[in-house]
């Protein structure tokens, strides 16, 4: 067994998040330090990619902010990544949704998959 896999084992922690792909509109919430206080702030958008496998999968967020695209990347075994909800499922055909960077307006919203409940 190679060892750097077995010392990524060793020191991944068991988080639940749930399945999501890119194009999934979350909401991450996620801890803040200051200073002497600690809160927890949400963070809501798209994902655009995942990346990475085992202790060092990440993936990247973006959301609009006052016209303004606002990427995040967040480590999946993460401490300060409290939870992770997913609001919307994207209906994409990419791993990676970096042409959204270019787009804005209608053509930037990605369509929602749908569900048939059987």
């Amino acid at each position: 067994m190679d060892v750097i896999k077995f010392i990524q084992e060793q020191t991944a922690k068991g988080h639940d998040h749930p399945d999501f792909r890119p194009g999934d509109n979350v909401a991450v919430s996620y801890q803040i330090v200051e200073g002497e206080k600690v809160r927890v702030q949400l963070f809501k958008g798209d994902v655009i990619q995942i990346k990475g496998q085992g202790a060092t999968k990440t993936f990247t967020v973006r959301k609009m902010s006052s016209g303004v695209g606002v990427e995040r990347i967040f480590p999946m075994s993460c401490p300060n990544v409290v939870d992770i909800k997913v609001l919307k499922r994207g209906k994409v055909r990419r791993a990676k949704l970096y042409y959204l960077r270019e787009l804005t307006g209608k053509k930037a919203k990605i369509k929602e998959r749908k569900f048939i409940k059987k």
